[in-house]
Parts: C-alpha cells; sequence; structure tokens
C-alpha cells in the first residue's frame, strides 16, 4: 500500500449485533494516523419495517435502538481524529437519529457535531404495484396486506455529498450495504462516478466488511474443523484501499478471530447471486476474476476485481402485514421422552383442529428433525437412534386474526396439566408478522439527497 491508503472499518453487522466492538477498531484507525471512516450497517430487510411501526407508535422512535451503547465508546475518538461515522442507523426515522447524536454528544460533554441525514429512501408514496418484480416479469402481489415500509437501496452519492459538506457523521435510511463503505472512498479519492474498477474494489470491500465479525471467523468458525482463537472477541474487519483500488482487507488488532483466504472467500460469495455480476446501487461488480493471497496474519489481499456499469434500476423492499405469528414451546426430559414428545405433538395439532382455528400450523420436535422437516413432521416420525435425554417440542401457528393465533399458541401452556408425564419449561408468544416483496424502480423515481441537520432545525 502506499501513502494514500485509507482504512475503513466496520462497527456492527447487523441491528442487534455486539455494542463494544467498534472501539477496537476506532482505535486501530487511530493508529493508523491516516484518513480513514467508520460504518455501521445494522439494517435488515425487516428491521426498518420493524422500526417503522415503532416511529407510528412513537414519532421519536424508529432508529436503531442501541444507538447511544453503539456511538458511546467511539464519538470522542472519531471527532477528536476527523474519522466520520456513517450509518444506516437512521431506520424509518433518519432525522431523530441525527438529533439523538447530537443530544448524545451535548451529554457527553463533547463539542456538536456535523451531522447530515440522507433522505429519499422511504417511497411509500409511489405506485409499488405498477413496478416489475424483483424476480419477475410481473407486478408485485402483496397478497393484500397493507405496506408497512417500502424502502430504496440508494447509492453513495448522497453520503458523498454529506461527507463534501463537512459531515462528522453521516445517518441514513435503507443504503446499499457496501454503499456505506464505498462512499467515503469516493469522497477521499475523487473517484468519478463512472470509474467502474475502482467503484468495483471500493464496493468489494463494503461488501466483504458489511456483515461485521463474519470476515474474521464469525459463521464461520466450526470446532474440529475451521479453528479461530477467542470466539468471544472476534475482532471487527478494517479494509486497506488504495488509490488504484488495490485493497486489503484485515480486523482490528489484539482482538480474537482469525481473517484468512477461506473467510474471505466464505464472505465474497455470501449473498451474491451471479459472481460475474453482483449489483450493487452504485456498480456490478465482477469477481470471477478475484485472486486471493495471505499477505501475512490476519492479513488478505484482493485482486482482479472488475466493475461494469451500474444498473438502470433500483431494488426497492416493501415490507406488508403478514397477519400473526404464534409460538409456544414446551420440553420433556427423561426416559421414553422420545414417544412422550411425539404423543405430545399429535395432542397439539388435533387440539388446533378440534377448536376449528383457522390457522396454519406447524409442530417440532426441537432434537430431533425439526430443521429439516416438513410441516407435516415426517421427518421426525422416522427419526431412529438413541433415545435423547431431553427434547423440547415446539408449535407454531400464522393466520391474519392475533387472538385465533394467539389461542392456537396458548396449547402449549396448557401441556403443563394435559401434557403427558415429565413436561414443563411452557412458554407462548404472539407477534405481527412482517412479509417482504421486492420491486425495481427507475433511479429518477427515487429522489434522494443528504441534508445537514444545522440546516433542518
Amino acid at each position: 500500500m502506499n501513502n494514500k491508503t485509507f482504512h475503513v472499518g466496520n462497527g456492527a453487522g447487523f441491528s442487534g449485533d455486539r455494542v463494544d466492538a467498534g472501539l477496537a477498531v476506532v482505535r486501530c484507525l487511530v493508529a493508523a494516523d491516516g484518513p480513514a471512516a467508520i460504518f455501521y450497517e445494522v439494517l435488515g430487510e425487516r428491521t426498518v419495517a420493524l422500526a417503522q411501526l415503532a416511529h407510528q407508535a412513537d414519532p421519536s422512535a424508529g432508529f436503531e435502538p442501541m444507538l447511544d451503547r453503539l456511538l458511546t465508546p467511539v464519538l470522542e475518538l472519531c471527532l477528536d481524529h476527523k474519522i466520520p461515522i456513517i450509518g444506516n442507523f437512521g431506520g424509518a426515522n433518519p432525522f431523530g437519529a441525527a438529533r439523538r447524536i447530537a443530544a448524545l454528544a451535548a451529554e457527553l460533554g463533547l463539542r456538536t457535531p456535523r451531522i447530515g441525514v440522507v433522505e429519499g429512501d422511504d417511497v411509500r408514496g409511489l405506485p409499488l404495484d405498477s413496478y416489475e418484480a424483483f424476480d419477475a416479469d410481473v407486478g408485485v402481489d402483496m397478497c393484500g396486506g397493507a405496506v408497512i415500509a417500502a424502502n430504496a437501496y440508494l447509492d453513495a452519492q448522497p453520503i458523498v455529498d454529506a461527507l463534501r459538506r463537512g459531515a462528522e457523521v453521516v445517518v441514513t435510511g435503507r443504503t446499499g450495504d457496501p454503499s456505506l463503505a464505498l462512499a467515503p472512498l469516493i469522497h477521499h479519492f475523487g473517484w468519478t462516478a463512472d470509474d467502474w474498477d475502482r467503484l468495483a474494489a471500493g464496493a468489494t470491500a463494503g461488501h466483504l466488511l458489511e456483515c461485521g465479525a463474519q470476515l474474521a471467523g464469525g459463521v464461520f468458525f466450526e470446532p474440529g474443523y475451521k479453528e479461530i482463537p477467542d470466539p468471544a472477541d472476534i475482532g471487527f474487519p478494517i479494509a486497506e484501499v488504495g488509490e488504484d483500488g488495490a485493497l486489503v482487507v484485515t480486523k482490528a488488532q489484539g482482538t480474537g478471530g482469525r481473517v484468512s483466504v477461506a473467510s474471505v472467500t466464505e464472505q465474497l460469495l455470501y449473498e451474491v447471486h451471479d459472481p460475474a455480476a453482483y449489483v450493487t446501487p452504485d456498480v456490478t461488480v465482477d469477481m470471477t476474476g478475484i485472486a486471493l493471497s495471505e499477505e501475512g496474519p490476519d492479513r488478505v489481499r484482493i485482486d482482479g476485481v472488475r466493475g461494469a456499469p451500474r444498473p438502470e434500476r433500483l431494488k426497492v423492499t416493501i415490507s406488508h402485514d403478514g397477519g400473526w405469528l404464534g409460538e409456544g414451546e414446551v420440553s420433556v426430559a427423561g426416559l421414553n421422552c422420545r414417544a412422550r414428545a411425539m404423543a405430545m405433538a399429535d395432542v397439539l395439532r388435533e387440539r388446533v383442529r378440534r377448536r376449528q382455528l383457522d390457522v396454519r400450523l406447524r409442530v417440532d420436535v426441537i432434537g430431533l428433525g425439526a430443521l429439516h422437516d416438513n410441516d407435516a413432521g415426517e421427518l421426525t416420525r422416522s427419526e431412529t437412534g438413541p433415545e435423547p435425554a431431553e427434547l423440547r417440542v415446539r408449535i407454531a401457528a400464522a393466520g391474519a386474526e392475533r387472538d385465533v393465533v394467539d389461542q392456537a399458541a396458548r396449547e402449549a401452556l396448557a401441556m403443563l396439566c394435559c401434557g403427558p408425564a415429565g413436561t414443563g419449561g411452557a412458554r407462548w408468544s404472539t407477534t405481527r408478522r412482517v412479509a417482504t416483496r421486492s420491486c425495481l424502480v427507475p433511479r429518477a423515481d427515487v429522489p434522494a439527497r443528504a441534508v445537514m441537520l444545522e440546516d433542518a432545525t
């Protein structure tokens, strides 16, 4: 790498990720003593819908619930060392998140940071059913469910604009995950919007980093086969990117986990439908010529990334009402628990049938074939082998009416007195269900822009 190397780190890979990982990353960025940024990726496809529901219930809510815990350890260091923080922790309320960050800075005794807010991803006002579905040449079918959220995957340019205007923190809603890391690279190096190979290298860096610990062994390590040191403190990743697109990935020093050709390969192919045309909002990435090499411990170089023009349309994920999901669980243990669990499963099915509860039903025996079984439980019924020490029976019911679904789930609770011998540990819950569909929308229909918080208040 040359002296123009830019370091970009990741502080979270999803909403609910470890809140103490970002500090080690920021310390490494500070130690590198050069241009750097950190990004937080906390929005899944349904996360923004849950945020929208929270925002509807409370107009001050609807952003990342762990925002304070994520930023408190790093905010002062980042401001002091001019390390921009970029995050899609805006959810359904980016301005609410921005105001909370400003308030957090004041509570920590810090100066007010310059905060940019990216808006435009919320496209509920568009005629969504008129656009082509993401996976078919037909319109989007939402099965009659009311739209909860509809968000376009924005490209990096609004973030770049915020950085050019001096933003020290940039809050977004739904944005292409790789775009969060690509934006500070575009800003720092001045890459043009059609410099496809360099943009592809930056998008690849973002793709490798976006899931946090996965690059260094999370969802990778397996005892006895793929070991990593200290999995209780897996290091979060850092990319070192050159002006020419040269790319090395590593992790925070002094942490556990391991960055290797194997872990990078797995993450490189994560959620990639076509390695020859990995589509992002900023560039189409061709991974077929990539070569990986280990430069040293926990350092992997990525060569051969190529880019092609970005897509003409943006992906929009639509979340709509999917009814209700009820779940109930109860355990059985000891001798003959297999037969008792199977009898309980039969009773639960029969109870729902006799009560004529209008639900889609599934009953699993966890510990036998639950993960791979069908709704009829055929694999579980055919399971043979040693008698297990304990099993857990789960009933799941889906339907349009909350009370009906709840009644089906509560049948698990009734097993405490109505079930076979040795029954205990019952629980049940009923939650709203969110279904998702995706469509493709022309870029011109999705106007996005960056607004500085100080100009909006």
